[in-house]
């Protein structure tokens, strides 16, 4: 795996922990949830700049935001038990063939 993808999915991670501590910090009300959303958005952006050293913004842009989004509704059905439809999960699925055919087939993606 090119160094620019584990960038990029460890700042999907560091993103995903800082949103998934942002609903637990009860809108900044509990200290160490608090203190969680703040470094995760900062890991986050600082490896998000690091893979824009080798990938373009766009293709950055869609496949962080895109995985985020998976992620998220993931942990809010598992964990905080948001429920979701079948519009939902298809929107979804939909978001993640939007990922894999730019991984798989698009040359601008810097493989």
């Amino acid at each position: 795996m090119p160094q620019a993808y584990l960038f990029l999915l460890l700042a999907v991670l560091a993103e995903t922990i800082g949103t998934t501590a942002l609903q637990a910090s009860q809108q900044f009300t509990r200290f160490w949830p608090s203190v969680l959303v703040v470094l995760g958005y900062g890991v986050a952006f600082y490896l998000l700049a690091l893979t824009l050293k080798s990938m373009p913004v766009g293709i950055v842009y869609a496949i962080w935001s895109g995985l985020g989004i998976f992620f998220i509704a993931l942990i809010g059905f598992l964990v905080f038990g948001q429920k979701l439809d079948w519009p939902a999960v298809f929107g979804l699925t939909m978001i993640l063939a939007g990922i894999l055919i730019i991984h798989l087939f698009s040359k601008t993606a810097g493989h």
